[in-house]
């Protein structure tokens, strides 16, 4: 391909609108056809090109994708960690397409029928890079975190996001060469491009989603106590989002009879008052639990060793604390701050952490010993953007959680698309984990999902609700838990061995 600055401009301009577009896939729009789009456009214009300038052209579809699809950062702590987060993101894109300018140049690799999946292999390798360094990662825009409708979604049972990202770009790669087919009147080519790509779309189709309960059902009541202003100050008065919450409790009496219920599910952050230390708040929660007669989930805070711990704790009528949880994937720059003197040469929001949230030791796993089902029943517990991570998800369904909830606080993020882009994760997880799961909100979106990622129940943003929902149990593992890490790891030694593969020949002059 020429390297005129004509071309070149051509090539920006497609990576950008692919960019763009790729950005439509996820909430709050959620078109998710545009990723197909999105990657084919990255595909085109990185045609023929060398490394320096697909690192340039990746980073710029990169920017004009993290952009905007993480603008609620810019609601939480400003305009600087916002750019700065999207850019590190956009230039590990770049690093990707890089990968691709190397494998592109073998001519088996760049073949017709090889290209979508060499193409779709590095992408995904890029993905699998961007979700776990530098600071343990950051899995946001990962192409899979789009498909919670599509046919394709229903991929993440036999592979997880892996295997999902991989199959949206390989049907990216073939929109695109559709489209550059019919650019040069091929028609017949671009037919065959299509009937190809529908054919991997639908693929997902034929995946068996078994939603059926395996261990009995589990009785749940749900409560997002809401609080009174959105956005980094809604947690000043934490007694009041404690009411709120204990309000919402014995609201469930209004459509439950006590003793109905096996398990009240509250949110991260619902009890910011350590009830092990403060005995209003624990008198206060036991109380509740015992109006319902049902264990509580709490997410509260401890304070120990300098820092703080993020958990989510059982808490049985007239026992107290059970079981705990703690999260093990504090988020960095937001609940701890690496190289705070560095970092706040930059932007002072990062003294908005004044307390660094500790890492948990074990997995998301909570024993409920139910007295109706006569037996301890496994509860999969994740917090906020731990649903985000592969390894913590899997963690606690391999250590036996029957059904999976995820803990969060979306008060922070406003009215932005976070609530929802994180919502759209879980039902991801739902179809990975083959699991009922069940996103627990202190402001919304709470949703109740099917073991097909079917959203049965949904709450709105900024409002007290309560839900109650029979929740299937199931004990099988998915081929996707099974295999946990492994298909990350044949995407990046496949993509590494292409990129080395190609990088021993010499560039195409055209």
């Amino acid at each position: 391909m020429s390297t005129s600055p004509a071309r070149r401009l051509v090539a920006l301009l497609l990576a950008v609108a692919g960019g763009f577009a790729t950005t439509g896939a996820f909430p709050d729009y959620g078109v998710w056809p545009l990723s197909l789009v999105g990657i084919g456009l990255l595909f085109l214009a990185l045609r023929g090109q060398g490394a320096v300038f697909s690192w340039f052209l990746g980073t710029a579809f990169g920017a004009a994708f993290f952009l905007p699809l993480i603008s609620w950062t810019d609601y939480v702590v400003g305009p600087v960690p916002w750019v700065a987060l999207s850019v590190v993101e956009a230039a590990l894109v770049g690093v990707a397409c890089v990968a691709w300018s190397f494998a592109q140049r073998s001519p088996v690799l760049r073949s017709a029928v090889l290209a979508p999946l060499v193409f779709a292999v590095v992408w995904t390798a890029g993905e699998v890079l961007r979700s776990s360094w530098p600071f343990g990662g950051f899995p946001w825009g990962r192409l899979a975190f789009a498909h919670a409708d599509s046919p394709l979604g229903r991929l993440a049972w036999l592979g997880g996001p892996t295997l999902v990202s991989f199959a949206v770009a390989v049907v990216g790669v073939l929109v695109g060469l559709a489209l550059w087919r019919l650019t040069r009147l091929q028609v017949g080519h671009a037919a065959g491009a299509v009937i190809v790509a529908s054919l991997v779309l639908v693929s997902g189709l034929f995946v068996p989603l078994n939603t059926q309960a395996q261990e009995g059902r589990l009785a749940v009541g749900i409560v997002q106590g809401n609080v009174a202003e959105p956005g980094l100050g809604a947690f000043a008065n934490r007694r009041e989002v404690l009411n709120n919450h204990l309000t919402g409790t014995y609201a469930l009496l209004d459509t439950t009879a006590p003793g109905s219920l096996d398990l009240v599910l509250w949110p991260e952050n619902a009890s910011d008052v350590d009830p092990r230390v403060d005995a209003d708040a624990a008198q206060q929660i036991d109380a509740a639990a015992a109006a319902v007669d049902a264990p509580i989930l709490v997410g509260t805070q401890r304070y120990a060793d300098g820092g703080r711990y993020n958990e989510g704790v059982l808490w049985e009528p007239g026992q107290g604390i059970t079981n705990v949880y703690a999260k093990q994937h504090p988020v960095p720059f937001a609940e701890y701050v690496p190289l705070r003197d560095l970092a706040r040469r930059f932007s002072s929001a990062v003294d908005l952490v004044t307390t660094d949230m500790l890492a948990g030791e074990g997995a998301g796993h909570l024993a409920l010993d139910s007295e109706r089902l006569g037996r301890v029943v496994g509860i999969g517990d994740v917090i906020c953007f731990e649903v985000a991570y592969d390894d913590v998800v899997h963690g606690a369904i391999k250590a036996g959680g029957e059904v999976l909830v995820v803990q969060t606080n979306n008060a922070n993020f406003g009215m932005t698309a976070e609530s929802t882009q994180q919502l759209a994760m879980a039902r991801i997880r739902a179809v990975e984990t083959g699991r009922a799961t069940v996103q627990v909100s202190t402001v919304g979106v709470s949703a109740v999902i099917d073991p097909a990622g079917r959203v049965l129940q949904e709450t709105e943003l900024f409002t007290p609700a309560q839900m109650v929902a029979d929740l299937p149990l199931r004990s099988s593992l998915t081929p996707a838990v099974r295999a946990g890490a492994v298909p990350s790891w044949i995407v990046c030694v496949l993509a590494g061995a292409a990129a080395v593969l190609g990088a021993t020949r010499r560039r195409p002059t055209a």
